[in-house]
């Protein structure tokens, strides 16, 4: 099942002197349960891209439809609940809430949803067994090392159950042992419950456990590989 369209997307930076094409003529379509990266060198991009896909920004021209919505026509109130409830974003500063612990981190979008107090609970304690912390369910984030401040920024991304979550540059921030358990545990995760990953990153090790690799030079699509 397809999740993700985007239909000759650009953006145009306008400086001072001169029009800078951020992204230029970029078509891709994902399906359910992909697990993608996209790479490039710094400028290629990704990053813009990445938000342009997350409704964080506009194409200049070309649509992005996420399950048959293009974004580009929802009003600002109607784009920010519909982005809450389609799509999960994981960054690589964590962005997790200094005051709520664990639980409350996650918690955060499925109260804003309005879900019961049993479902949050229940989805909570589901999603902190999925990434190993169910003994830090109280834990605020200073209490909590980067590796794992940044798995339950991933629970919270699956909160909602999204379409599909965002991943830019996720593990830039972490060692190696703590890259490595939570690109473990994304994988995990993808073929699991079938949830689509999109990565932006310059990390290898990431490239290596991505099931599909998209290059972006000058803002423009020049690879799509699909591994088995």
């Amino acid at each position: 099942m397809k999740v993700l369209e985007l239909n000759n997307v650009h953006k145009v930076y306008n400086t001072t002197h001169v029009e800078v094409h951020a992204v230029n003529d970029v078509s891709l379509e994902f399906e359910q349960g992909e697990f993608a990266a996209i790479v490039g060198p710094s400028g290629s991009g990704k990053t813009t891209l990445l938000n342009m896909i997350g409704g964080l920004d506009m194409p200049t021209e070309g649509s992005i439809m996420v399950n048959s919505t293009d974004l580009s026509t929802l009003r600002s109130s109607a784009l920010i609940d519909f982005r809450m409830r389609n799509i999960g974003f994981v960054f690589q500063s964590y962005n997790l809430i200094p005051v709520l612990t664990a639980k409350e981190n996650i918690e955060f979008i499925m109260n804003l949803q309005k879900w019961t107090r049993k479902k949050r609970d229940n989805r909570t304690v589901e999603l902190l067994k999925a990434v190993g912390l169910e003994d830090r369910i109280h834990s605020r984030p200073a209490q909590l090392s980067g590796g794992q401040q940044q798995r339950v920024a991933v629970a919270r991304a699956l909160a909602s159950k999204p379409r599909f979550v965002l991943a830019d540059e996720p593990t830039a921030n972490l060692d190696t042992k703590s890259t490595e358990n939570l690109l473990d545990i994304m994988e995990k995760l993808n073929r699991e419950e079938n949830i689509t990953f999109i990565f932006s990153t310059h990390d290898a090790r990431v490239v290596k456990k991505a099931r599909r690799v998209i290059t972006l030079e000058d803002g423009k699509v020049v690879s799509d590989e699909i591994r088995e």
